[in-house]
């Protein structure tokens, strides 16, 4: 989990993209499966997954912000993408603000004060025990 307790990366207003490797990579699995993913990890946590965007059109994308390198040198079913950076590769991650008008794009568990993340090996359990 992220000890970072500032929630500065957060946009003020609408949507911007922030930089895989910076403060936190994602995973992202689109939809029912991915909403489905979100909410059996929630109930794990006791409703607390850590942060969660959705998207609400196109592929209806489902982003877990995990901490940065801990989605490599692990091995992840088709139809989960690592949102990630490295050498001569650069992945960019959505991120809504907290408040105001950011549709497509919103939070389905947001982002806490402790700044905490989505915990990497309980997603991946999720994942796993859904198959």
């Amino acid at each position: 989990m992220n000890t970072r307790s500032d929630l500065d990366w957060i946009p003020a207003t609408g949507i911007q993209l922030r930089k895989a490797g910076a403060r936190f990579d994602a995973v992202r699995v689109d939809g029912e499966r991915g909403r489905a993913l979100a909410d059996r990890l929630a109930h794990m946590t006791g409703g607390a997954p850590g942060p969660v965007v959705e998207e609400d059109n196109g592929r209806r994308a489902v982003y877990f912000l995990v901490p940065v390198g801990s989605t490599s040198h692990r091995s992840w079913p088709d139809g989960v993408t690592r949102l990630t950076a490295g050498p001569h590769h650069i992945s960019y991650i959505p991120v809504p603000a907290l408040n105001g008008l950011t549709w497509p794009l919103g939070w389905r568990y947001r982002p806490t004060a402790s700044g905490d993340l989505v915990h990497t090996l309980l997603l991946r359990t999720a994942l796993h025990s859904a198959e």
